[in-house]
């Protein structure tokens, strides 16, 4: 994240690495959202690899570590209920708006620590709480895996579903 600041690019922390975080848990990885499309991460860092460059999605080795590297991008719509048709680079409240949980569309400010969170998900965190980022029925037909995730995330992290989204996983 710091090479991509240090080349006039903003570059966050996002989705499980700051949760965990959040939940006092040592990310296992870590993902890169950033204004630079795929192009740009290509030359600034050269042993990128397009693992989903179509989504703005670049691998990343850095000091023995493979870090994804995202542009920050809204979707298209969903024809196959797994994967968006197409998508939009775009802005950093439109690539939190896509995300499936509040608990994951939160971004972390590397150099300062500071918190991007357009949906509360920290809040949720505190009140253990799974809640879909806007409505819960669209999340849930888009990607059909998303339910599986809402289980599986109440029974790792010790959480309660909110009732919203409740009735679309179940």
């Amino acid at each position: 994240a710091d090479h991509l600041v240090s080349h006039g690019h903003v570059a966050y922390f996002a989705g499980g690495c700051v949760r965990d975080r959040l939940l006092g848990i040592e990310p296992s990885d870590f993902d890169v959202v950033t204004d630079a499309r795929p192009e740009r991460i290509q030359e600034l860092f050269r042993n990128a690899v397009g693992v989903g460059e179509s989504f703005g999605v670049m691998l990343v080795r850095r000091g023995g570590q493979s870090v994804e590297v995202a542009t920050f991008r809204s979707d298209g719509v969903y024809e196959d209920g797994r994967h968006p048709e197409s998508v939009t680079f775009s802005d950093e409240r439109s690539d939190a708006a896509r995300r499936d949980f509040t608990i994951n569309a939160i971004f972390e400010d590397p150099a300062t620590g500071t918190l991007i969170d357009y949906f509360d998900g920290a809040s949720d965190l505190k009140q253990r709480l799974l809640r879909a980022v806007g409505d819960p029925l669209e999340r849930m037909r888009e990607d059909h895996l998303r339910a599986l995730r809402a289980v599986r995330f109440t029974a790792r992290f010790d959480l309660e579903i909110d009732p919203s989204t409740a009735l679309w996983t179940l």
